[in-house]
């Protein structure tokens, strides 16, 4: 690789005002929109690149001091403590190589809200995210097309700067990322101009997703592979999806059974009826027997929810509820007396406290 002062043709010893001064001149000479021809634009970058080097001091004096020895043998005088103890407690005293420009993506954390009938039987959405795709122009390689990183001149593709420090224990050597190149190793002189030399860009994307049956609120799950591409098209993270089921206006959960409650009018109860409910997943014939009372359960096998793990599905559990009506006509209640007197039922009266009774009533669905 051409040294970079002959690029710029100045001395070593260029002042910083000398070394702006020659790169200016060779820019307007060989900037693309003044000098089209290939050659020229190749010598365009080289004395770009060689002006980022140099015009920065500490690039420039790393460049200028060129390779540097791993090891050194024994030497008198002092050196710098802070060094020595970056070496024995942390830093790098050997090389380890350049990093990786691809990184994983990170993960996602997605909310979607689901009926109860959904989570009967589950469910499939397809969900819009805004997220990094990979680039189509450079496909991940943050390079223009036809173009590649090049290595870095001033850590020769190591990705780190050793240095080495005069101590009390001879010559200590110590390592840090290069600035140059970031610790990569190589350097992009021709970036991909639609992701800026990141490998990726910005998109709304569809997610497909089939929610199992069984889900609840709170419950999350993981879609690996699913999140958004890393830097310089590094593998995907992962999406988790957490559920949120919507209230419901007749029927509740308890665990994988559905609950609701059934208003029976008071003769209904009496003299027994079949009343038709609309289940989750069709219609189902209830018998109300004769002398049904209030919290009595009436419980329908496999038809609640499905079990998230396993087979089968939870029950039905319908509660009772009878209905005493408020507003009756002269004639009702002329029957109404006359069944109170033709049955001549006790008159209220207090007993004993029953602690079941009002438990009962309280948890009519679960003592079931």
């Amino acid at each position: 690789m051409a040294d970079h002062y002959d690029v710029l043709g100045v001395s070593r010893e260029a002042t910083p005002e000398e070394i702006k001064k020659a790169y200016r001149r060779l820019a307007r000479e060989l900037h693309p929109d003044v000098n089209p021809s290939p050659d020229a634009q190749e010598k365009f970058k080289q004395v770009t690149h060689a002006y980022d080097v140099l015009s920065d001091p500490g690039q420039r004096r790393d460049y200028d001091r060129g390779p540097q020895p791993t090891f050194g043998g024994a030497g008198g005088g002092f050196g710098g403590f802070g060094d020595i103890f970056e070496n024995f407690f942390g830093g790098q005293s050997q090389q380890r190589g350049p990093r990786s420009r691809a990184e994983r993506g990170q993960d996602a954390l997605l909310r979607v809200e689901v009926d109860l009938s959904e989570v009967v039987f589950g469910t499939h959405r397809d969900l819009e995210v805004d997220t990094a795709v990979l680039c189509e122009t450079c496909n991940g390689s943050c390079c223009l097309p036809g173009t590649s990183p090049v290595t870095c001149d001033i850590c020769h593709g190591a990705g780190s700067i050793q240095r080495t420090v005069r101590s009390l224990l001879g010559n200590v050597v110590t390592s840090a990322p290069c600035g140059t190149c970031r610790g990569y190793g190589t350097v992009i002189p021709n970036p991909c101009t639609t992701c800026q030399g990141q490998g990726r860009v910005r998109a709304r994307r569809t997610i497909p997703v089939d929610i199992p049956a069984g889900v609840d609120t709170g419950l999350r799950l993981q879609l690996p592979g699913q999140g958004e591409v890393g830097p310089a098209g590094g593998p995907q993270g992962d999406v988790y999806l957490e559920i949120k089921v919507k209230h419901h206006e007749v029927f509740s959960r308890n665990d994988d059974d559905l609950l609701c409650t059934l208003e029976v009018q008071m003769w209904d109860a009496v003299l027994g009826t079949t009343a038709t409910v609309a289940a989750l997943d069709g219609d189902i014939e209830l018998e109300i027997k004769p002398g049904t009372q209030s919290a009595e359960v009436l419980t329908v096998k496999g038809r609640g929810v499905s079990h998230l793990r396993g087979n089968g599905r939870g029950d039905l559990r319908v509660g009772i509820q009878v209905v005493t009506p408020t507003k009756l006509d002269h004639k009702q209640k002329e029957l109404m007396k006359q069944l109170a007197a033709a049955h001549k039922y006790p008159a209220p009266a207090l007993g004993h406290f029953q602690q079941g009774l009002f438990a009962k009533l309280r948890d009519r669905f679960l003592n079931v």
